[in-house]
């Protein structure tokens, strides 16, 4: 309602009062008040505006937010959260695989069924597709907490497994990434006549400690005890943002120290002078503390694909089985086992958060180790 009034000086002026709602903090009712208008067609001009100013501020409160624009928020709290490897993956997989399939839709308008198109999606093309779901889950979960939804679709669908394929080709299970004794003392005399030692250096290393790549590219030659026979491990190589290789804590963050056996340790040995001429003539002098173990020819961290250019060079030069440098600490694993290392030294020596790990991921056993298997239980019945 336009009220008039009067100034001192006994000029006319017009005001209003409006109602703006009730504080949802206090609970009580807000209005403002407006008022110097020289005539009442400015005073319900000013009127209208501010109404229509108070609309649009409470549409834009009240703004539909997109799928896309609930993760914008939810990431960086993310990246405070993890490391920063973890988060360049975890946002690799938002950008190639969960936004192209959600991110454009309303997050409120996003249903069971919509999420259970994408996992078949995802269960199509990748092999970790419920890894996928559950990232995509966290941004519901996000929104749920936020009270910008009031349920996460991605608990209601129906979960997918792969069945398991029965091969008629058993003599050429090639998708077992390790080697057996046999061809792993192959592969490793291949790389030994090669002409890089820095890539059969690394081998053996892999291959004898179980090490990770990521834990092998971050020594330094300080962290080797010639003496003891001991290597410590601390770190590991990391990709962060922008591609950029970092040092980060070993894979459960705790440090560990492996025995290593002479021949290693002599083979480490011959590398470091080799190494040590190789940077000499690019004028680095590799006296310092800090000194990398295996680095670049500028000295500086070594490209973590590296290893799988010089592993499949030697592959298909000598036409052998095919792992990956991965495959190297499953190797050493299903040899330790052959050896007679128990659950519990195989763990420590990989470092292992927990026994549950050792157990899912390395429980294979090469064809020699299941033959010598099967050749105790015949003694023992024939005994």
């Amino acid at each position: 309602m336009i009220k008039k009034y009067t100034l001192q000086n006994g000029e006319t002026r017009y005001m209003f009062q409006i109602y703006l709602g009730t504080d949802p903090l206090t609970g009580k009712k807000r209005r403002t008040t407006r008022r110097g208008f020289k005539t009442k067609k400015d005073a319900e001009l000013g009127r209208s505006r501010l109404i229509l100013e108070k609309e649009r501020e409470v549409l834009t409160k009240t703004k539909r937010m997109t799928y896309k624009e609930v993760y914008d928020l939810w990431l960086p709290l993310y990246k405070n959260s993890v490391e920063e490897s973890t988060y360049v993956k975890t946002e690799g997989i938002f950008r190639n695989h969960i936004l192209p399939s959600l991110g454009g839709y309303f997050i409120d308008k996003i249903d069971v069924n919509m999420c259970q198109e994408a996992l078949y999606a995802w269960f199509n093309r990748l092999q970790k597709f419920n890894m996928v779901k559950s990232y995509a889950a966290r941004v519901f979960d996000f929104a749920l907490k936020r009270g910008i939804i009031q349920t996460n679709p991605f608990n209601r669908v129906e979960p997918l497994r792969r069945k398991k394929e029965l091969s008629f080709n058993d003599d050429e299970d090639d998708d077992v990434n390790f080697y057996s004794r046999d061809e792993l003392n192959t592969f490793l005399a291949h790389a030994k006549k090669g002409s890089d030692k820095k890539a059969y250096t690394m081998f053996r290393l892999l291959a004898y400690t179980g090490i990770r790549k990521g834990e092998a590219l971050a020594l330094r030659w300080s962290d080797i005890d010639f003496h003891n026979k001991t290597i410590l491990i601390n770190k590991a190589l990391g990709r962060g943002i922008n591609n950029r290789l970092y040092l980060k804590a070993p894979k459960n963050g705790e440090p560990r120290s492996l025995g290593v056996d002479e021949e290693t340790l002599s083979i480490l040995k011959q590398w470091r002078t080799v190494q040590k001429q190789i940077l000499l003539e690019f004028g680095i002098r590799t006296s310092k503390k800090s000194q990398l173990v295996f680095s670049n020819n500028e000295n500086k961290f070594l490209q973590p694909t590296k290893t799988r250019e010089w592993i499949l060079k030697i592959q298909e030069k000598h036409n052998l089985k095919t792992i990956t440098t991965h495959g190297l600490r499953h190797t050493h694993c299903s040899l330790l086992f052959e050896a007679g290392a128990s659950l519990k030294e195989v763990q420590k020596r990989l470092g292992h958060a927990n026994i549950q790990t050792t157990l899912n991921i390395y429980t294979h056993i090469t064809e020699e180790a299941q033959s010598e298997i099967a050749n105790k239980f015949t003694s023992y019945l024939n005994s």
